[in-house]
């Protein structure tokens, strides 16, 4: 395949290639949810002015644990406790972002704040939370198992709780994520861009995670390393020197 592809279809699509094992930072018995917890530090609050609930992707959990089975089945186990919640952002299909319900409710609470819509995100909030793991809801759900009118859903949608996924069905969002995902794109592809340029395409983990932002990176470099070592978008190599990347043609 050319390296002249176009990078948008390259960079978001995580097809399986050579697993890249991460630096022991965490081992495959390791809980996830402290994995959760460093990851979210990394995340810029400032950037959003503090509007939205800290973001990790599921695949950014790859690059800290070799067991992707043991990953899947904690994140699942965190969400039927309704501890965690999860979206598809909608830039790719395999793509999903992770969040802790209560940092969830509290910023969309937040930004509710003073709405006409807030008594029905309230009300969803409340069914949600406790245990719902669902990505998507369909009209009937809606209608004949969480009790909302027709009404109550469009202000679902206005709130930004809910995006349209087709007719009679909605996935779950998060609002005002717009911006991050748009931050998120252009820093992957000036990361993968970095690699790309150093020497033979590849680089120490160390030296890329030490480089300076640029108007490109909004968030912090470890945010994205963790990212493209996760999706399998660089090779991982084991030196004496540390983790060697390499990009992937």
């Amino acid at each position: 395949m050319s390296r002249k592809r176009a990078l948008i279809a390259d960079t978001f699509c995580l097809t399986k290639r050579r697993r890249c094992a991460a630096d022991s930072e965490t081992d495959g018995a390791a809980d996830v949810r402290s994995s959760l917890q460093y990851l979210m530090t990394l995340f810029s609050r400032k950037l959003f002015n503090d509007s939205l609930p800290p973001v990790v992707l599921k695949h950014q959990l790859y690059s800290l644990h070799n067991d992707k089975t043991l990953v899947d089945k904690q994140v699942n186990e965190l969400r039927e406790n309704g501890e965690l919640l999860m979206f598809q952002l909608g830039f790719d299909s395999e793509a999903f972002a992770l969040v802790f319900a209560e940092d969830y409710r509290t910023k969309v609470l937040q930004g509710e704040a003073g709405r006409e819509t807030l008594g029905t995100v309230e009300k969803f909030l409340a069914k949600l939370i406790p245990g719902c793991s669902d990505l998507s809801f369909n009209k009937e759900k809606m209608l004949n198992e969480f009790l909302f009118t027709d009404r109550e859903i469009t202000q679902l949608v206005k709130s930004g709780v809910f995006t349209v996924r087709d007719a009679g069905s909605w996935w779950l969002s998060i609002p005002n994520s717009g911006k991050f995902i748009k931050y998120f794109i252009k820093g992957r592809k000036a990361v993968l861009g970095m690699v790309k340029k150093s020497r033979y395409g590849e680089i120490l983990r160390t030296e890329l995670e030490e480089r300076r932002t640029t108007s490109q990176v909004q968030f912090q470099m470890k945010y994205h390393v963790h990212d493209i070592m996760g999706a399998e978008l660089v090779e991982c190599i084991k030196t004496t020197s540390g983790t060697l990347l390499r990009y992937v043609d």
